[in-house]
């Protein structure tokens, strides 16, 4: 076959060598064309890359992607329009491409969350050629930019499994290399790909169109200075504050060092935008960080080393007596920027921030910094549910719940977008939960359970995290999975979906199903992370070392998670017309149960000297959990008369483990579902003392000081819409709703929650009765 009939628009750099494979790499494309003239209609591409690329049109960012592959089988294009950036005589279209390399041994700068091909590759086809085609295989170069380097760095408090610092060299011949007018001659034509070059998932033919909306961009100013470590700070907050607000020059003098500690007024995500004139040789190194925290001294680790502990947290904001912790990149000013045309600065990866830590060293020349910005990035969630309720408690943690979630949204829910930016199965199920809630959009949930689907390994069990090069396995996960399908069966009704995602499912049950004991209660199956094939994590409570219950023999929370997949998976079945699944399902979810009243059953006695029957955390063993209690309820272990007692000596007693803020959900669902929501005023302790604490995000857990944006913590974003407001699905697809508002917790409401059959409306004044409307030819009980 004629080779150049084999020919793509998939290109690459023709230097390109084995020792690049072996850390990330950034490398630069760039097409200059002309227009005699702009043409009013839109002008499309498609792009692509491996591992990642940021677009531009002149000089102006466009986009980044492509969306994240969610299986080693395919690999996403996206579509841009990009008539707006063009203008008449030349134009510049310009892409930063990021290649990761592979999770290897002795590799460490790998990003986690972003799966690759095994070939390197840029694609960019014109889809509306005007005078020539500007499709990757026609006229392109390209540069590897070696003095862009990847920092590997762990901050005290957790791992990094997205390795985004930097330690830029700026390189004078690359200044305004996005811009018309630059001069590429000594840049390399790329190299055109041909499918039989090893392009597999990423081949022109096989890749899939994008499944979820573009990324959301907003330009946004620092909101101040929080302190000066270092110089005149009566001098310096001013100046800085102008430059921040008015982009007002700060001139940093020759030979001089400056700290200046910077706030954003919040957590959020973004891309920070830097711009300086002169100061080469200057380095202007920038630590982004959550929050101001006390840290420890490191400990002897026995093995004749010391290890970082977690650092103490209280006032985040406390700029007098904490520090600033996080990771910290550094870029070397080359010194081409003027006042007209500054030196110009962005990041490749985006950051997770409330404050900024500038320390600026000058060497021969006074550093001009003309502006310091970001823009702001996520997933576009568009909240719906909306309302006035009389209670500036509720309305607070309402607001921090929405902006941690929106923090965990990006390509895919993420656990935490300081650390990981991983996507777990226990924390997506309840992310996922609160999006429905709050917008009624599923677009991103789909995207997670077609990952977490195509994640199934051959013993039936899921990853814990999907996308990524991560093959952790969690046991009870994969029961996550199921509750994801039942939500989304219950919100949209897609019985299609439940249809192709009833093998997956299967195979997740016949595995506990074969690792049942004696007794009949699912095995020990899993332990210590890192210290066996399986980590049994349940919650992050206290006095559970790595989650896991203290117990020496089963672990009755995996038998309970698994009754409880087994009832769902029999409501899923019903839904898909699989009545013999269904009742399979149901008869071994009714032996399990038996099996676990029958051994894992004990009694205590109450402060009146009644006796109360409670779950042990392992069979014989006398150890009890809230965690385990509130599965008895959610699955009817228990007779109804019993539950609310359960749970209420459970929770008032000391000796009882606690759950932290990541299983508060399901300890919230068994007191609604027992009639003792009261119970939950207390409940809402943790989140009371992060407000006190003067967070703008909910914390990962109130057990210890790690990350303070986790998405699990939203809990406000469902209890509110779902159960105070008491608008929630009956019947698969919304066709019938629950509509039961809690009057006797909320005075006054006048609210309109969004389901995906419309809105409800529900509101009420004290002492008067709700008044209630919702969609039409939607049933309300």
């Amino acid at each position: 076959m004629d080779r150049e009939m084999l020919k793509t628009d998939l290109v690459w750099t023709p230097d390109w060598t084995q020792n690049d494979e072996l850390e990330p790499m950034t490398v630069y494309f760039r097409r200059s064309f002309f227009l005699e003239e702009v043409r009013a209609d839109q002008h499309f591409i498609s792009i692509s890359a491996d591992s990642r690329y940021k677009l531009y049109v002149n000089g102006s960012f466009v986009q980044e992607g492509p969306q994240k592959a969610i299986s080693l089988s395919e690999w996403f294009r996206d579509r841009a329009d990009i008539s707006s950036f063009l203008r008449e005589g030349e134009n510049v279209i310009a892409a930063e491409v990021r290649r990761y390399p592979a999770a290897r041994p002795g590799v460490l700068n790998f990003n986690a969350s972003l799966l690759r091909t095994e070939t390197p590759m840029f694609y960019l086809k014109d889809e509306t050629p005007v005078k020539e085609s500007i499709s990757a295989r026609n006229g392109w170069k390209c540069w590897i930019d070696r003095g862009r380097r990847i920092v590997s760095e762990k901050p005290q408090s957790g791992p990094v499994s997205v390795q985004a610092p930097e330690n830029i060299l700026a390189d004078w011949s690359l200044a305004w290399w996005k811009e018309p007018g630059y001069d590429d001659r000594s840049w390399q034509d790329v190299q055109v790909r041909t499918i039989m070059d090893g392009i597999f998932a990423a081949a022109p033919y096989k890749m899939r169109d994008r499944t979820i909306p573009p990324m959301r961009h907003e330009l946004k100013r620092f909101v101040g200075v929080t302190a000066v470590r270092s110089g005149d700070a009566k001098h310096l907050i001013p100046a800085y504050e102008k430059m921040l607000l008015r982009d007002r020059p700060v001139c940093v003098p020759a030979h001089t060092e400056q700290i200046v500690e910077i706030t954003a007024g919040e957590e959020t995500c973004g891309y920070l935008l830097y711009a300086f004139e002169g100061g080469a040789g200057s380095a202007v190194s920038t630590l982004w960080s959550e929050c101001y925290a006390y840290p420890k001294p490191d400990v002897p680790n026995g093995l004749g080393g010391t290890s970082s502990q977690p650092p103490e947290k209280g006032d985040r904001t406390d700029h007098v007596n904490g520090d600033l912790l996080g990771v910290t990149s550094t870029y070397h000013v080359s010194g081409y920027g003027t006042e007209e045309r500054p030196e110009k600065y962005e990041p490749f990866w985006f950051s997770t921030f409330r404050f900024i830590r500038l320390a600026i060293r000058t060497e021969e020349e006074p550093l001009t910094i003309r502006s310091f910005r970001y823009r702001e990035t996520g997933y576009p969630l568009d909240v719906k549910t909306a309302f006035d309720i009389p209670d500036p408690e509720i309305q607070q943690i309402w607001d921090i719940s929405v902006r941690t979630l929106r923090r965990c949204m990006n390509e895919t829910y993420m656990d935490c977008p300081f650390y990981e930016q991983l996507q777990y199965l226990m924390d997506s199920r309840s992310e996922i939960l609160y999006t429905y809630a709050i917008s009624a959009d599923d677009r991103l949930a789909r995207q997670a359970m077609e990952a977490f689907r195509l994640s199934q390994r051959p013993d039936g069990l899921l990853s814990s995290t999907a996308p990524s090069r991560y093959y952790g396995v969690i046991p009870g996960f994969s029961i996550y999975y199921i509750l994801m399908l039942h939500d989304h069966m219950m919100y949209f009704g897609d019985r299609e979906l439940v249809r192709r995602s009833l093998p997956c499912m299967d195979q997740i049950l016949s595995f506990f199903g074969r690792h049942l004991n004696q007794e009949g209660l699912v095995e020990r199956i899993g332990g210590m992370l890192l210290l066996h094939p399986f980590w049994s994590f349940i919650d992050w409570a206290e006095g559970w070392n790595g989650g896991i219950p203290p117990v020496s023999g089963n672990i009755t929370m995996e038998s309970l998670l698994y009754l409880y997949g087994l009832q769902k998976a029999a409501e899923l079945a019903d839904y898909a017309e699989r009545m013999e699944a269904a009742a399979e399902y149901r008869s071994r979810a009714e032996q399990l149960s038996s099996a676990v009243l029958r051994t894992c059953s004990g009694i205590k006695t109450d402060a009146d000297g009644s006796t109360v029957r409670l779950i042990q955390d392992s069979a014989g063993e006398e150890k009890y959990s809230v965690h385990c209690q509130a599965f008895a309820v959610l699955t009817g272990l228990v007779p109804a008369e019993e539950e609310t007692n359960m749970l209420r000596f459970a929770l008032e007693n000391p000796d009882i483990t606690k759950p932290s803020v990541a299983f508060q959900p399901y300890v919230f669902e068994a007191l609604d579902q027992c009639g003792a929501y009261e119970m939950t005023k207390s409940l809402w302790n943790p989140w009371r003392k992060m407000l006190s604490n003067h967070l703008t995000t909910c914390v990962e857990n109130d057990t210890d000081a790690r990350s303070d944006c986790h998405a699990w913590g939203s809990l406000m974003c469902y209890e509110l819409p779902a159960v105070l407001l008491g608008v929630r699905p009956a019947a698969p697809g919304c066709e019938k709703l629950y509509v039961r508002p809690r009057t006797d917790m909320i005075k006054a409401a006048a609210a309109k929650v969004i389901t995906p059959k419309g809105a409800v409306s529900v509101q009420w004044e004290e002492g008067k009765a709700p008044e209630i409307s919702g969609p039409t030819g939607v049933t309300i009980l």
